[in-house]
C-alpha cells in the first residue's frame, strides 16, 4: 500500500521499493492473486521475495512515483529460515519519502496568507453546513466548483499568453511537467 498526500495525490505517491543487491531497482512484477481483477503490478520491497521467479531483495528504500529515490536499507532474510516472513520496518523509508514532499512543498508557488486564511474559513464553514443543512452545502459546492472551474480556465489561457514551460509549472504546483501539462489541458479545453 502506498503513501499519498491530499495536495499532491498519484504525482508523489511513494512505496517502500525493492533493493537488489547490486543497487539496482527491479523492474515492477504482477501478482495475481487467483480471480478476475484481483491482480496488482508493483514495486514494493515485499514482492520481491525470490519465489515463483522473481528475484529477492536485498533491501528498500522510499519510492516516489515522480522518480525521487530515497536511501537503501537492508532487509535481514534470515527470518525467514524460522518459517516466518521477515518484516522490516520502513519507518526509515517513509520518513525519507515524507521529507521528499516537505521538500516539493518548499518549491511550490506558496499562496497568498490572505486566501490561505479565507480557504480555512471556508472549509471551516462549509463543514458546519454539512451538519446544519447538508443541502444547501451541497448547493454552495456546486457554486464553488463552477467558480473554480472558470477560475482555472482563465488561469490556464494566462499561464499559455506568458509560455510558462512545463517544468516550471509543475514544479510550482508540486507535480511532474506531464500533469501539470494534462492540467492545462484539462482547463483548456473545457466548454
Amino acid at each position: 500500500m502506498g503513501w499519498t498526500t491530499e495536495q499532491f495525490g498519484e504525482s508523489h505517491e511513494g512505496i517502500a521499493g525493492a533493493v537488489l543487491a547490486e543497487g539496482d531497482e527491479p523492474k515492477p512484477v504482477y501478482l495475481d492473486f487467483g480471480g478476475a481483477d484481483s491482480g496488482v503490478e508493483t514495486g514494493e520491497w515485499w514482492a520481491y521475495d525470490g519465489l515463483a521467479g522473481r528475484p529477492r531483495a536485498a533491501g528498500f528504500r522510499a519510492a516516489c512515483a515522480c522518480g525521487w529515490r530515497g536511501e537503501p536499507y537492508p532487509i535481514d532474510w534470515a527470518e525467514e529460515v524460522s518459517g516466518r516472513r521477515p518484516d522490516p520496518d520502513t519507518g526509515d523509508a517513509y520518513r525519507d519519502w515524507s521529507e521528499h514532499i516537505r521538500a516539493v512543498e518548499r518549491r511550490t508557488v506558496p499562496l497568498p496568507d490572505e486566501l490561505t486564511h479565507l480557504l480555512d474559513v471556508l472549509e471551516d464553514q462549509l463543514a458546519a453546513l454539512v451538519e446544519q443543512a447538508p443541502v444547501a452545502a451541497l448547493r454552495a459546492a456546486t457554486a464553488l466548483e463552477r467558480l473554480t472551474a472558470d477560475i482555472a480556465q482563465e488561469a490556464a489561457y494566462a499561464i499559455q499568453e506568458d509560455e510558462v514551460s512545463w517544468e516550471r509549472i509543475g514544479t510550482a504546483l508540486g507535480v511532474s511537467p506531464a500533469r501539470a501539462e494534462s492540467l492545462l489541458t484539462h482547463y483548456l479545453l473545457r466548454p
